[in-house]
């Protein structure tokens, strides 16, 4: 029986099955911890389909932090022709992996 969920976490939609590792934004916690997904926008299984409007109530999807990191370095840089202006920035996103464990 597969079971599907569509969950809402740091402003972006994921679909996720159960033993499914994916890179999300930021969350607090440690390497370890248990995490809870609350804003379940649709849970599906091979008989029935839930869509929430917007959430489902009472539906959960349960996670494992697996790592805490930061992304490749991005370079922005601003540029201004005739003035010789011209900046250069850096940014490295954080993210969390996580594994889903229970839907």
């Amino acid at each position: 029986m597969i079971k599907i969920a569509v969950i809402k976490t740091g402003g972006k939609q994921y679909k996720v099955k159960e033993k499914d590792k994916l890179k999300i934004e930021k969350i607090k916690g440690e390497k370890g911890d248990p995490v809870f997904f609350d804003k379940v926008l649709l849970a599906a299984d091979d008989k029935k389909v839930e869509v929430g409007a917007p959430v489902l109530k009472g539906k959960k999807v349960e996670a494992k932090i697996i790592e805490q990191g930061r992304d490749k370095k991005v370079l922005v840089v601003k540029y201004k022709r005739k003035t010789r202006y011209k900046k250069k920035y850096g940014h490295r996103q954080p993210f969390t992996k996580v594994e889903i464990l229970k839907i």
